[in-house]
């Protein structure tokens, strides 16, 4: 029994419970959290573990999406070795020239055929350890190699019929203490020229030779063919068949070696560092245009009318009025440069002979110094009459805003690229003779070398 005295009807609302903040949001926060707070330190904990949490997660996607960028890449084939073939001392260097495999050991040269990967020969006269090596394919199974030991002398070799033949030793002297010392060997295409870059106690300079391949390859062939006869009439002289076999395969090896001699390489030029800038000698204008090139080249600043006077004043106002500058980072005087890059060069418009050339065999090379800013070319087709060792000046210049640090030539020998140390590269047809591109790099970058691909 259930007796009503009101009447049933919604209550009045009551403010008293209300919350203070938020109340106009206050029905959309989550009760749950009023009443599962943790106390201390549980909370500082919770928060800690959560920090963790997050930051793992954050890796995981991190290299998640590393994963993904690698696998759309294309990835590298992995390339194992065919065959492998066993050196008696340490290699030092190698070079390839058609089907051979030249080594430098610590102590002598090794051939190999790239056929079967076996031994061919090896020389080890001098027992001296070759530390760089380059060869050339002179066609009709013959080779030149052109190697510098650890004493810095450059030893000229000639490959023929699976033997060696020393030519000659470059820069080698009677006087030990009037020796000079080999730095750098440069073997032209073709084997045409040979080039080799000498150190003495205070000066550096490039020699230039030219190689009598042709010569060489018809000694090569008349000795054979005497090896060849001499093995033929002692298998007649002898009775029995098998030492006459033998003789016929062991005669010619020993009678190349022996009785062959190549004739030498001809010193073509001789190349030595820019003099640097003095004061004139002349008296006046007309003697200075007197004493100026037909104007095939660019000038580097010999024939001028600066007197030394004038650059001593020069030089005084500059340290005068970078004297804070020059005391902190001190005053670095110019140095003879010591070491230069060299190339040989094909043919083209700006390097062309009088005569008629081929266009596969080299007509010049182009020559850099360390810290200089031109880069200059020299043509090889020079009378003998000339002194090779008189003071040579270059046939074109191309003076470059900074320093050449590196450069590189292409295979057609057509594009020429310049690095210097400002960190620009720029790539010149050689053919033309003006710029294609200048590239930047970023700063603070030193390029220390450069190739086509």
């Amino acid at each position: 029994l259930n007796t009503r005295k009101y009447s049933l009807g919604i209550p009045p609302p009551s403010e008293k419970d209300w919350p203070k903040e938020d109340e106009e949001n206050f029905f959309l926060l989550d009760p749950d959290p009023k009443r599962d707070v943790l106390p201390q330190p549980f909370r500082m904990i919770n928060k800690l573990v959560m920090q963790v949490f997050e930051s793992a997660m954050e890796i995981i996607e991190r290299r998640e999406m590393l994963r993904e960028a690698q696998e759309l890449k294309v990835q590298p084939k992995k390339c194992f070795p065919t065959a492998e073939f066993q050196v008696t001392e340490r290699a030092n260097c190698l070079a390839v020239s058609g089907k051979y495999i030249f080594i430098g050991l610590s102590v002598g040269l090794a051939a190999f055929n790239m056929c079967d990967f076996k031994d061919v020969c090896a020389w080890d006269a001098d027992k001296a350890e070759i530390c760089a090596i380059q060869a050339s394919d002179l066609g009709n199974e013959c080779h030149v190699l052109l190697a510098v030991d650890e004493m810095g002398l450059a030893l000229l070799f000639c490959f023929h019929k699976e033997s060696f033949l020393l030519i000659k030793i470059l820069n080698g002297v009677e006087d030990i203490s009037q020796r000079s010392t080999c730095v750098e060997v440069v073997l032209s295409r073709g084997g045409d020229y040979a080039g080799i870059l000498l150190q003495g106690n205070t000066k550096a300079w490039l020699e230039i030779y030219q190689l009598p391949k042709d010569s060489w390859l018809t000694e090569m062939e008349k000795n054979v063919g005497a090896a060849e006869e001499l093995a033929c009439s002692e298998r007649r002289s002898s009775s029995p068949p098998e030492v006459g076999t033998f003789l016929l395969q062991e005669l010619p090896v020993s009678a190349i070696q022996a009785d062959v001699e190549l004739d030498p390489p001809v010193l073509l030029l001789t190349v030595r560092p820019p003099k640097p800038i003095t004061g004139t000698s002349f008296e006046g204008p007309l003697d200075a245009l007197k004493g100026v090139d037909d104007g095939s080249m660019l000038g580097l600043g010999y024939n001028h009318l600066i007197k030394d006077s004038q650059w001593e004043l020069q030089e005084a106002i500059f340290c005068s009025t970078y004297q804070e500058y020059l005391e902190a980072e001190g005053v670095i005087e110019e140095e003879i440069p010591r070491y230069a890059t060299f190339h040989f060069l094909l043919p083209s418009q700006i390097l062309m002979g009088p005569e008629t050339v081929q266009p596969d065999i080299p007509v010049g090379i182009g020559v850099h110094w360390d810290g200089n800013h031109n880069f200059c070319f020299y043509l090889l087709n020079r009378s003998l009459d000339e002194k090779a060792d008189s003071d040579l000046k270059p046939d074109v210049v191309w003076p470059c805003a900074a320093p050449i640090a590196c450069s590189a030539v292409s295979s057609c020998s057509r594009y020429l690229a310049l690095a210097g140390e400002d960190a620009t590269i720029t790539i010149w047809d050689k053919h033309l003779g003006y710029p294609l591109s200048v590239t930047a790099i970023l700063e603070e970058r030193f390029i220390r070398s450069i190739h086509f691909l």
